[in-house]
């Protein structure tokens, strides 16, 4: 039996940005290519350009079909749906871009959902452009919610060592702690069984963070939120088999996680997840969407467009591959 790579589709994103560039850019590496087909979901003449902007040595191949890919390095392959006029200014918040945009997305749930390509990673959208395009979403994870119809999603974040999976997220403190129900905590703690198991670990070690210091403390911190809202979800979980520990406290969990002893935290709210995260490094952390109807894993860069030094071919490429490394890992995995 021989592995297939996975067939990764990497949509452009706001082609007026620096989603072109660092794609030309990560797409020269012979590690991507070892380990996955990238295909380019955009314009082929954004891509050629960002060629002339950035140095790199290519063939750009058009092609109308997953399978009329060559995915050898030094060519990038690009379903090219030929959307923007290549004279597109850079560094300007344009709707033309931003329906694009769009409609990488689009194309890119409708071949995952047809199982042609295996996971999504997202290159920057800019909101403002994408709302000006007649697309009225707050980001990639509303547009990618509604397109597959899925309720129940969760974000996921990766660094090297450390996987961390939340309950809340851009919501205050308050109010976090208010949303998070038996319920939400079952459901999250079966995402990321489910996430890791397709991903082709046989028994996902899960930990549970605490809400108050010290995990509550038995009832010394806090009015009972962890028996409240965390340990009915968690032992529903237990009793189907999910290995699943906690609620632990959160001051030596991370520490505990990145040394091995579990595979994936599941945090409560935001700080309490984003922050470990980030110490380990801003240019490693890859935001992932899973819960999407269909199995369908979408990963993504950890930074905006920077239209401020679009077109100069500065733009580092490094969390870009880290986004493409991470949605390899977690795709389905094939074996043919």
């Amino acid at each position: 039996m021989v592995k297939m790579r996975p067939i990764i589709g990497i949509t452009m994103g706001d082609a007026a940005g620096v989603g072109p560039e660092i794609i030309v850019k990560a797409l020269r590496s012979n590690e991507v290519y070892s380990t996955s087909r990238p295909l380019v979901i955009g314009d082929a003449a954004i891509i050629r350009r960002a060629l002339e902007y950035t140095g790199v040595q290519a063939e750009i191949r058009s092609v109308s079909d997953p399978g009329e890919g060559a995915y050898e390095c030094g060519t990038i392959d690009v379903l090219d749906l030929a959307l923007l006029p290549e004279d597109l200014p850079v560094g300007r918040i344009s709707a033309e871009a931003g329906n694009a945009a769009f409609r990488y997305i689009e194309k890119a749930v409708s071949l995952a959902a047809a199982h042609e390509i295996d996971a999504i990673c997202t290159a920057p959208l800019n909101k403002e452009a994408l709302q000006k395009g007649g697309h009225l979403y707050p980001g990639h994870t509303e547009i990618l919610a509604d397109l597959t119809g899925t309720d129940d999603y969760s974000m996921m974040l990766s660094a090297p060592k450390l996987k961390v999976i939340h309950l809340t997220t851009h919501v205050g403190l308050i109010e976090a702690v208010r949303r998070i129900t038996p319920e939400r905590t079952y459901k999250v703690i079966r995402l990321a069984d489910e996430t890791l198991r397709r991903a082709g670990f046989r028994q996902p070690k899960i930990a549970v963070c605490g809400i108050n210091p010290h995990a509550g403390e038995n009832g010394l911190f806090g009015e009972g939120e962890e028996e409240e809202k965390l340990i009915p979800g968690i032992e529903q979980a237990r009793s189907e088999g999910i290995e699943v520990y906690g609620p632990l406290p959160a001051d030596t969990l991370f520490f505990r996680a990145v040394r091995g002893d579990f595979d994936i935290v599941v945090a409560c709210y935001h700080d309490q997840g984003h922050g470990p995260i980030k110490v380990l490094g801003l240019e490693a952390g890859v935001n992932i969407t899973v819960g999407l109807n269909g199995g369908i894993i979408r990963t993504s860069v950890d930074h905006g467009t920077a239209f401020d030094i679009a077109g100069t071919g500065k733009a580092d490429e490094g969390s870009l591959l880290e986004a493409i490394r991470m949605a390899v890992e977690l795709a389905p995995k094939q074996n043919v």
